[in-house]
């Protein structure tokens, strides 16, 4: 059997199905689309649910795939046994009413025996025990004797996820040999050992479950069926493990290579040299997808792995940040399959970079507070650290439980890890109470759902702002009574399929085709009206459904609709050409920012509303003043250049050889629509644009800002918009002209004139108040006093604040010589108190901070300071002469 590699088994299960009439479709993004039940991509039919359930039409009957997927189920697990791992790619082929049990059972037999080439004799299928069907295609057509096809339970082969479709399946094992079996006497198919592994999993969708465990058998019955790529090179390249197949490998050698240590060598590293080799691939995928590192979600997953892989670098000893430069091995291994590795390569590097970099922080940060925890037990006399502050650790500063153990067991330790299981247990039930109602397919469950899947709607929109068209579906927004907390009845909307709608009425209208662009890619829904003869909808929001629908969202002003009345629909014209303005400007924004900023900023979002326009990209620091004012004028400069806005429909590979930007993570057709302004801006987009970008007028920034790790934010406006914010700006400067008896002309020197009244007005203030100090505080030099050699002046004043104190203490310095100054006073009820303490009175043993604690006590205060000046505050003035005869009580202390 020829050892073929990993890249080339992907091409040939791809090619195989290819020549069964499948459609190959590349890898959907790890990100799940209108799917709500799901965090990431966990296997290959998870993107085409949509396609299993009827809700949308499939490109074709058959389709065949391989997917990048992550699951972090077993996460604590990955890297403590080379069975585990968190990213893995999955060979699919999918029938959905096509073929079903005969084709699916023959072509996986064919696949594996004749195109790869495994020994027949040491292969197994399995089968669900009541599936004589399957069984006898098994025995009957390919020709496996009965001892040798396994019949199992629900458990093991029966696929359901609760109601919705389901059905039994059938898996094929292959036998790796004695060495890696148990050794047992009834080792066989179905052990828990390594002997026998499932290489592939076909799933017969025959039945749906009503959720009360009552099935029917499905009028469309589908093929679902999945192998793991990395599991079948382990049988063909007849490896250990994953981590033993070419590209892996070459990757696990790599994380040696940096931590100057073999594998299999040390079973401890070994550990951390798989962890890292799996994280790696995880993090890499994630990010080419547009996933960022954050504290929810699925940014917080890939946080988790980074900061996994950085802290068991460190385990192992390597120096420095490495995960970018591990990276790289993981894109030169991968990239044949994913090119958009290679294409976001530079990104991936600065996400891993700045996340390690923080990590590194974070890191430090946990043991100072792991620190602090451990002195409050050892003075508590207790041996166990709390489960919740474990918690604390792991959830606020990213600290792993194993790490918080391991250190504290080298002191004496443990950890309440009971406790810490509970704390983590609450958080999920907080986090599963919080999610949203989700229909099988994972999305918000609607009315929409109900809607047939042939209905679809044809935009007519680029070229037309008015069309008339035939009322497919009409969707009536109902307001029946709710309970609300205190007795009172509060309107509660439910939604409903109906034949007709009149005035007043909240409506959702789909038609065969129309002008009005759907929220869609960043840009706001088109608004304006549905009219015929006597009747008219304002239409407020227009929204994209699943299967191409277009549902446009309004109220009923006057008049009925009905269902396949043919009506006019009217875009508004003055919003939609605002839009257009500031989605032009948004492309010419994008490059313009690559162009200032660096080649890794990408779009990370976008709003377009006929208002305004906001954009947000990857960048890892806030923009400058010079920056903002650089790209604002670029984009100045294409729009007074008058580029010509060109579209053209292209091929998705023809699209991005011109060099036309994609979005992250986005799932193109084969067919895109590729947007250029003159030869400044090219990107791959839907929505609607001006002709010429001289159209967009001007364009003004407003903010920059950080939303997000890695993520900024700018505002901006165009055409009309900037004037209006002009307009504004000399409003305001109109009135505060006026507030200070100005005109805009004369603003600024009025402006300075008024400052230097107030510098001189100010100036002149203190000069009374150190006069009126002066004068409350008269000839003191008669209280002078001798306290064992060191002389000791006190005075108490009225009316002079701390700062008036200290401008005195100095002045009575100078004339004191050598000695300890003592001032108290009372300013608007509260007690101020000053000491000062010269360098001679200090050699002599005096001390201002401690006299003024000495004393503070007695005026209801505290305070403090150095040696030679302290200060403090009180709030019973009453005891102002107490605390002046204290100080030479505590001032002879000190000598």
């Amino acid at each position: 059997m020829k050892q073929y590699g990993v890249n080339e088994l992907r091409k040939m299960f791809l090619d195989f199905f290819e020549s069964k009439g499948h459609l190959v479709m590349k890898s959907f993004s790890l990100v799940p689309h209108n799917d709500k039940s799901l965090l990431l991509i966990n296997a290959g039919m998870a993107p085409l649910k949509p396609y299993f359930t009827g809700a949308e039409i499939p490109p074709r009957r058959r389709v065949a795939t391989c997917q990048k997927c992550i699951r972090t189920g077993d996460i604590e697990n990955v890297g403590k046994t080379a069975r585990h791992g968190t990213f893995f790619e999955m060979l699919g082929n999918f029938s959905f009413g096509d073929y079903f049990k005969h084709e699916a059972i023959a072509w996986s037999w064919e696949f594996l025996t004749e195109v790869v080439g495994l020994d027949p004799n040491r292969l197994y299928p399995s089968v669900y025990l009541e599936d004589d069907e399957a069984f006898d295609i098994w025995n009957q057509e390919i020709g496996i004797p009965a001892e040798r096809i396994f019949r199992f339970g629900k458990e093991d082969n029966f696929w359901e996820h609760g109601a919705g479709p389901c059905g039994p399946c059938s898996e094929i094992y292959y036998d790796r040999g004695e060495q890696y079996g148990c050794g047992k006497p009834g080792c066989t198919v179905g052990c828990d050992c390594d002997r026998y592994i499932e290489v592939w999993n076909n799933v017969f969708t025959q039945f749906e479950n009503d959720g009360e465990g009552h099935y029917e058998t499905l009028k469309q019955k589908n093929i679902d069926t999945g192998m793991g790529l990395e599991r079948l090179a382990v049988v063909v390249q007849e490896v250990d493990s994953i981590f033993d197949v070419d590209t892996i490998q070459a990757l696990r050698n790599k994380v040696c290579e940096f931590a100057h240590t073999q594998y299999k060598q040390d079973e401890n590293k070994d550990v951390s040299i798989r962890l890292i080799t799996d994280h790696i691939r995880s993090a890499t995928f994630m990010i080419s997808d547009g996933i960022m590192p954050t504290n929810e979600g699925r940014g917080y997953v890939l946080r988790r792995l980074i900061r996994r892989a950085a802290r068991h670098g460190r385990l192992l000893g390597i120096q420095g940040a490495f995960l970018s430069k591990l990276s790289e091995e993981v894109i030169r291994g991968s990239r044949d399959g994913y090119p958009e590795l290679e294409e976001k390569k530079e990104f991936i590097f600065k996400v891993l970079s700045e996340e390690e970099e923080r990590f590194n922080k974070t890191i430090d940060q946990g043991l100072n507070i792991l620190a602090s925890m451990e002195s409050k037990m050892e003075k508590a006399g207790v041996k166990t650290l709390a489960g919740t502050d474990a918690f604390t650790l792991y959830d606020t500063y990213g600290f792993p439980l194993d790490l918080t153990k391991e250190i504290l067991e080298e002191k004496g330790y443990s950890i309440d890890e009971d406790g810490f299981k509970a704390a983590m247990e609450e958080q999920r039930t907080k986090a599963r109470n919080a999610r949203e109602i989700t229909n099988y397919s994972g999305a918000e469950a609607t009315v929409y759902d109900e809607i047939d899947p042939a209905v679809t709607t044809e935009f007519v929109g680029y070229d037309s702002l008015c069309c008339d068209s035939k009322i497919t579906v009409l969707v009536v927004e109902k307001e029946t009574a709710g309970e609300v907390s205190d007795g009172e009845k509060a309107p509660a909307a439910e939604k409903e399929i109906t034949d007709a709608v009149s005035d007043g009425e909240k409506v959702t209208v789909f038609v065969e085709k129309t002008p009005f662009y759907a929220t869609m890619g960043g840009q706001e829904g088109d608004t304006g009206v549905i009219r015929m003869a006597d009747a008219e909808i304002v239409v407020e929001d227009t929204i994209k459904l699943l299967g191409g629908k277009v549902g446009h969202v309004g109220r009923v002003t006057k008049g009925m609709f009905k269902t396949g009345d043919v009506v006019t629909l009217e875009v508004d014209a003055a919003k939609r050409a605002d839009t257009c303005k500031n989605h032009s400007a948004t492309h010419l924004l994008q490059k313009a920012l690559k162009t200032v900023l660096g080649s890794h900023v990408e779009q990370k979002g976008s709003l377009v509303t006929p208002d305004r326009l906001r954009f947000d990209f990857a960048h890892f620091a806030p923009m400058t003043a010079e920056e903002i004012a650089k790209t604002e004028a670029l984009v100045n400069e294409q729009i007074a250049a008058a580029l010509p806005v060109e579209t053209k429909i292209m091929n998705i590979e023809d699209a991005k050889k011109t060099g036309a930007m994609a979005l992250f993570g986005e799932k193109y057709a084969d067919d895109v629509r590729v947007v250029s302004m003159g030869e400044f801006s090219k990107e791959l987009c839907g929505g609607t644009h001006v002709a010429n970008t001289s159209a967009i007028t001007t364009f003004k920034i407003l903010s920059e800002s950080g939303i997000a790790a890695g993520v900024r934010r700018i505002e901006a406006l165009t055409g009309s918009g900037v004037f209006a914010y002009y307009h504004g700006v000399e409003q305001q400067l109109a009135e505060a002209a006026k507030a200070v008896k100005a005109t805009p002309a004369t603003l600024i020197d009025r402006l300075h004139h008024l400052t230097g009244e107030l510098k001189a007005a100010q100036s002149e203030v203190e000069s009374l108040k150190s006069r009126l100090a002066k004068d409350a505080l008269g000839d003191v030099m008669d209280n002078v006093r001798e306290v064992d050699g060191v002389k000791l002046l006190t005075a108490k004043l009225e009316g002079v604040d701390m700062n008036g104190l200290r401008d005195l203490g100095d002045q009575l310095k100078e004339k004191l010589g050598e000695g300890v100054i003592v001032l108290a006073s009372v300013c608007d009820g509260k007690v101020s108190l000053l000491s000062m303490a010269t360098d001679g009175a200090q050699k002599l043993g005096a001390h201002a901070g401690n006299l003024i604690k000495g004393i503070a006590s007695c005026v209801g205060g505290g305070g403090g300071g150095r040696p030679n000046m302290a200060q403090a505050g009180g709030k019973n003035p009453a005891g102002m002469d107490d605390a002046l005869a204290k100080a030479e009580e505590v001032l002879k202390g000190q000598l």
